[in-house]
């Protein structure tokens, strides 16, 4: 790994301009009502050394008025051009020297932007660093709660010393980004910060993961939503990234265990009708199940301590789905780069 060398530039020193030390940017799709409360929520973290730039995706409702009548710049697109873009775009019209990234649905806590500064304050060498949702997501119901609590235990569970981004709440240096060519095109939508965060640690620069820089998540999910999500904007891009770049985190929701527990959740659900025709196999079933959740005890046993039991048991299912489907499209994109490979002129 070759570590692309900056010119140091002092967080607190420097920069006699009256220019923001940080720009907040926040991309958003149709999305007003929950803009306010984001924009209300950055608003009071923020300071006179703050600018927050909202970044219009090309709304169809009313999410421009919104965002002007909430007393922040506006960047409008002209066509919706994915998450990935807009924050481009708001970048290149920020003046900040710090890039403070926020999801629309994503309320921070009144010491975000603090806790910002005085880790940029305190580590010169510091070049970007995310948090997570908080364990108090909003949206009401099982899936909800499952998705919104599952991402939190995951950030907070993960290694400190990050192996990639996230940009649902997270900072980078304005010349780190720049350096890495800023986010990719839509090809990466869904984990465009992933990609992002790769292209950082493959150029050396450090990323840390502060555990305690939290947002509350006020994203609704349904089961059907959570599933396409995951398969089309996480699951599938993901799985490119990987076999396209050899990347192999031993982090997040990667590690070890997690891999395992898709294999078995994936030879399980393929055990189970087999089982209604030879009961011999449901042993065998039930042990693959024990296995899985014997992987995955501590994330239960959290479900457990905020939830109670019923909350569990009913994320049981949810979560063997979660490693189907996950497994499943990674295979997809396996074979489907194999094909291209074996199909002589196939592009």
């Amino acid at each position: 790994m070759c570590r692309v060398v900056l010119k140091p530039v002092g967080f607190l020193a420097g920069d006699h301009s009256g220019a923001p030390r940080i720009s907040v940017i926040v991309p958003v799709y149709n999305n007003p009502t929950q803009l306010v409360e984001c924009v209300s929520a950055l608003k009071a973290s923020a300071g006179a050394d703050t600018e927050i730039l909202v970044v219009d995706d090309a709304s169809t409702d009313d999410t421009i008025t919104a965002a002007r009548a909430a007393g922040v710049r506006v960047v409008e697109l002209p066509e919706n051009s994915g998450p990935g873009a807009a924050r481009n775009q708001g970048v290149a019209g920020a003046r900040g020297r710090v890039i403070f990234f926020v999801d629309a649905d994503v309320v921070v806590a009144p010491d975000a932007l603090d806790r910002i500064r005085r880790a940029f304050d305190a580590d010169p060498e510091l070049e970007a660093l995310f948090g997570s949702y908080d364990a108090a997501p909003r949206a009401p119901g099982i899936v909800s709660q499952y998705r919104n609590l599952l991402h939190h235990f995951t950030h907070q569970q993960a290694d400190s010393a990050a192996s990639t981004f996230w940009a649902g709440c997270g900072a980078v240096r304005r010349d780190v980004f720049e350096a890495v060519g800023g986010f990719a095109g839509r090809r990466f939508d869904g984990i465009e910060d992933l990609e992002l965060g790769v292209r950082m640690r493959r150029a050396g620069f450090r990323i840390v993961l502060d555990k305690q820089l939290q947002g509350t998540h006020l994203k609704r999910w349904t089961l059907r939503s959570m599933v396409s999500t995951d398969i089309r904007r996480r699951a599938i891009p993901w799985s490119r990234l990987i076999l396209e770049t050899g990347w192999r985190p031993n982090d997040l929701n990667l590690r070890p265990g997690q891999r395992l527990s898709g294999a078995l959740s994936s030879l399980l659900c393929l055990l189970m009708p087999l089982a209604l025709v030879w009961p011999q196999i449901a042993l065998v079933a039930a042990s693959m199940l024990a296995a899985v959740l014997l992987l995955n005890r501590e994330l239960f046993a959290f479900f457990f301590r905020h939830r109670g039991a019923r909350f569990t048991a009913a994320c049981v299912p949810l979560h063997l789905l979660y490693f189907l489907y996950s497994s499943l499209s990674y295979l997809g994109v396996w074979v489907g780069m194999k094909l291209k490979v074996v199909v002589p002129g196939k592009r």
